[in-house]
């Protein structure tokens, strides 16, 4: 297996492997550049990773904050409960969230995958 060719954005020689009879990777070859660019499109629409940190961060210190309420006697413990359970909701559905985008992007990857193999089988039999 060759090393691709392509120059990283720092100047520096690629170093993946190239796709079988060319001299790129997948991240260099100019015919998938199309499909590079659709992947980092939809990466921008779901927000990035840092998102459900911010997020769960921000749960975290509400929880605490409550807590130190209900403690300190100045929060009733009957709505920091219903508080709590609220933001448990939350949480839930945060954790969700991550899960649907981890599957979408598991799938994205698959799908280029199985295309390059299906191009390489085309190749190596000449369909």
């Amino acid at each position: 297996m060759s090393l691709c060719s392509g120059i990283r954005a720092d100047g520096g020689r690629c170093g993946a492997q190239a796709i079988t009879d060319t001299d790129w990777c997948f991240n260099h070859h100019p015919d998938y550049e199309e499909q590079r660019r659709r992947r980092a499109s939809k990466g921008g629409k779901r927000g990035g990773r840092g998102r459900p940190q911010v997020e769960l961060a921000d749960i975290k210190r509400r929880l605490s904050n409550l807590a130190d309420g209900v403690l300190a006697e100045d929060v009733d413990k009957g709505v920091a409960a219903v508080a709590s359970q609220v933001l448990n909701v939350y949480l839930r559905a945060v954790s969700v969230e991550m899960k649907v985008r981890e599957a979408e992007e598991l799938e994205a990857r698959l799908e280029e995958v199985e295309e390059i193999l299906r191009q390489r089988k085309e190749d190596k039999w000449g369909a």
